[in-house]
This record gives structure tokens, C-alpha cells and sequence, in this order.
């Protein structure tokens, strides 16, 4: 076992080349720009004169979004689908969760189904 071990270790580590860095590859292509010098000008100023900066460690990313519902809505919406969440995030993946929900749905298509018929 050790040799045959010792003997893939060999073939391995021939097999392995050595990488060594190169030069730089310069892009024959020359750059090409779309915007003006005065356009990008402008757009560092409006950037400059905005007060924001993306990448600056203080950013804050929600300090522009504001929510329309209330504190006591979320908390509602959150409690109603705790059950369906822990369902979902259950061993079998929410998939005996999501057959009763199919197996009511299509129970209820059935009742108005049979009450429709009832009604002709």
C-alpha cells in the first residue's frame, strides 16, 4: 500500500509543472472612449456634489429607504407566516407542507366545482 501510495505521490508531483510569472500583455487596441472629457467632468462634479460616496466605510446603504408599512404590519405579516416559513425550512424541505396546501386547494376547487353545479 505505501508503495503503491509513493508511486502516485512520484507520477503526481512530475506531472505537476512549475509556473513561473511573465511579462505583461499590452492590448494592441487602443481605448476608445464614449463620453466627452466634459461629460465625464461633469458627472465627477454632480458624483462630488451628491455628498455620497459608495465606497467610503460610513456609507450607509438604507439610508435613503423608507418603508410604507407600519412596525405592528410587519410584525403581523411576519407572525402569520412563521408556520409556513418553518414548513419550508424544515428536514423534507417543505415538501409535506406544500402537499397539504395542493391537497387543500384542490379540495376547495372541488367544492365550487360541485357548488356551481349544484346551482345550474
Amino acid at each position: 500500500m505505501n508503495r503503491n501510495f509513493a508511486l502516485a505521490l512520484c507520477f503526481a508531483s512530475a506531472s505537476i509543472g512549475t509556473a513561473f510569472a511573465d511579462d505583461i500583455t499590452i492590448d494592441p487596441t487602443p481605448f476608445v472612449s464614449t463620453a466627452s472629457r466634459a461629460q465625464v467632468m461633469a458627472e465627477l462634479k454632480a458624483f462630488q456634489a451628491s455628498g455620497v460616496n459608495p465606497w467610503a466605510d460610513d456609507y450607509n446603504q438604507l439610508a435613503q429607504v423608507h418603508s410604507t408599512k407600519t412596525r405592528a404590519e410587519v410584525t403581523a405579516a411576519y407572525l402569520a407566516s412563521r408556520n409556513e416559513v418553518a414548513a419550508l425550512d424544515a428536514e423534507d424541505s417543505g415538501s409535506a407542507y406544500l402537499t397539504r396546501v395542493a391537497a387543500r386547494r384542490d379540495h376547495s376547487t372541488e367544492l365550487a366545482v360541485m357548488e356551481r353545479a349544484q346551482g345550474e
